[in-house]
């Protein structure tokens, strides 16, 4: 019975702590043991914690990876058609560009039905060149280069000719700027000089507002006398962009100085609603009696106030162009109507306070200036801008697709109860609502957009291509064709259908600006600093970043 209790206490011994007091190497050797059996099962546990960590993140990688898969499979069935839809026009410009080159090379215009050529600008060879910047986005190259040897060559200006101040510049010096812009090369920027130089005399008016018209040997200018001697308004007012981008690559002033005091002087007395009329008196500066439009002869003045605000990249130097145009816009506002029964939202013309309810397809231009100028505003006048934007590009579509052959006449006339009506019958391949959706696609996304300018297109392909190039109609209704492929349709209407299936990295809309001509030119922050009383200027010129051609041909599939 002793025993059994010795051994029993034997036995507990080693878990009293007395027992490793007195024997402190047993103590250590516990000690290493304990603390041996803790890190091995702490070790197992956060190898397990990690373990499960790794495949949680390898699991969501995996989802990720999988989701992005399935964007890239999406975007790529989605871009499938616009690669499609790109080429289609790619060709149609190919196609148009090629019987230029076969029946009217060096010639102003195509006449494609009698297959030769015709210089309706006085021998400018303005269709080439209208045509090099859609040439080089496209990245037609072998045609690009052609084209360029042509205008280090043969191109020659000193024609004893009356030329259109306005048409000369956005054709043939837009033209000549937005290659040099693109290209880099500086022959393009040298004949853009001799050009604009022989239309310089034009604005050497008591007010500084410009004769129309220019014989480019003789220098002399004068304005037509179907507008009683007077200067029209767009015409006077769309040589901003092209002249002010001169001065900036070349470093000459004289150039931006010229248009620029044809804005200080309509600043002077400009009216509240900011609506110009048409006609413009050269000597006294002052306005005409006559229409207010957004159509013929007045629209591109109203989209310049915008585009040398953009061009200037929004600095205060050109805040005074973006407060004219928001002024303008309220004139614009108020000519808005909606038809009946179908509410097709238009812009009247306005003579005196009488409204005519009449629109041209040239104002179609309108809603794309609407969206591209939207952004400038605060939150609750940018919406507004934007849905008119948008209602006014449904009015313009449908001028389209309310014809037999779904291209839209020159103008349109609105009754109550019957909606629109045709006007003036012709079309003349013009742009100006492809423009429009081609902005309002950059600008909102909206894939529909794109549906509606390939529609269009298509209604261009089955109308007015034939073997030798394209053609206007004379009449919308009955399809018959005419004989002019306007250089317009090149510098314009195909580059704006190319442009709406592309990439918004082509030609970025952070980066450029489109003439009226849809010339892109760069967008160069204005910094002048001018003296208050305006004897003295100081301008910097700019260093100017150009678009490589790898970077300019993103898109050329």
């Amino acid at each position: 019975m002793v025993r059994s209790s010795r051994s029993s206490s034997q036995r507990w011994r080693f878990i009293s702590p007395s027992y490793y007091l007195k024997r402190p190497k047993r103590l250590a050797l516990l000690f290493i043991g304990f603390v041996a059996v803790t890190f091995l099962v702490w070790d197992r546990q956060t190898l397990t914690r990690d373990y499960e960590e790794e495949v949680h993140k390898l699991n969501e990688e995996l989802t990720r990876l999988h989701n992005q898969l399935a964007e890239l499979k999406l975007k790529a069935e989605e871009n499938s058609v616009d690669v499609q839809r790109r080429q289609k026009v790619k060709e149609a410009m190919l196609h148009a560009w090629t019987s230029y080159e076969k029946y009217a090379w060096g010639q102003d215009e195509l006449r494609p039905q009698s297959k030769d050529g015709v210089n309706s600008f006085g021998g400018l060879g303005a269709t080439l060149i209208d045509s090099l910047d859609t040439l080089f986005i496209m990245g037609l190259d072998e045609q690009f280069q052609k084209a360029k040897e042509w205008v280090a060559t043969s191109s020659d200006f000193n024609k004893n000719y009356d030329a259109s101040v306005f048409e000369t510049t956005i054709r043939v010096v837009g033209g000549l700027l937005s290659a040099y812009d693109l290209a880099g090369d500086r022959v393009f920027l040298e004949k853009a000089r001799d050009i604009a130089d022989r239309l310089l005399p034009a604005w050497d008016t008591p007010s500084g507002i410009p004769y129309n018209m220019i014989n480019l040997a003789a220098g002399n200018p004068h304005n037509p006398s179907w507008t009683g001697r007077e200067s029209i308004l767009a015409d006077s007012g769309t040589e901003q962009l092209e002249f002010i981008a001169l001065s900036q690559r070349t470093g000459d002033p004289k150039y931006q100085q010229k248009v620029e005091k044809v804005i200080t002087e309509l600043r002077k007395n400009f009216p509240a609603d900011g609506l110009l009329p048409i006609f413009l008196n050269p000597h006294s500066g002052s306005s005409s009696y006559s229409t207010i439009t957004f159509g013929a002869m007045g629209d591109s003045f109203y989209e310049y106030l915008l585009k040398v605000w953009i061009q200037g990249n929004k600095t205060a130097v050109v805040k005074h162009y973006r407060e004219m145009w928001e002024t303008s816009m309220k004139g614009l506002v108020s000519l808005i109507r909606k038809s009946t029964p179908s509410s097709f939202t238009y812009i009247c013309e306005k003579s005196g306070d009488s409204l005519s309810d009449k629109m041209d397809e040239l104002a179609c231009f309108a809603p794309g200036m609407l969206a591209l100028g939207s952004s400038g505003y605060g939150p609750g006048d940018r919406e507004k801008m934007l849905t008119l934007a948008e209602e006014l590009a449904w009015t313009c579509y449908n001028f389209y697709q309310s014809t037999p052959t779904k291209l839209a006449g020159e103008n349109y006339f609105f009754h109550a109860g019957e909606d629109m009506s045709v006007g003036t019958s012709w079309n003349i391949l013009r742009p100006e609502t492809v423009e429009s959706l081609f902005y309002l696609w950059r600008l909102t996304g909206n894939k529909t957009y794109q549906e509606w300018g390939w529609n269009i297109f298509q209604a261009f392909e089955k109308n007015s291509r034939t073997e030798s190039g394209y053609v206007g109609l004379k009449d919308v209704r009955s399809g018959a064709k005419d004989n002019m492929m306007q250089s317009f349709f090149l510098a314009e209407t195909l580059k704006y259908l190319y442009l709406l299936f592309s990439p918004p990295s082509v030609i970025s809309l952070d980066e450029w600006v489109f003439n009226t001509e849809a010339h892109p030119l760069k967008i160069v922050t204005r910094q002048d600093q001018r003296e208050n009383n305006g004897e003295s200027e100081r301008r910097q010129q700019p260093s100017l970043r150009f678009r490589s051609r790898k970077e300019g041909r993103t898109a050329t599939n």
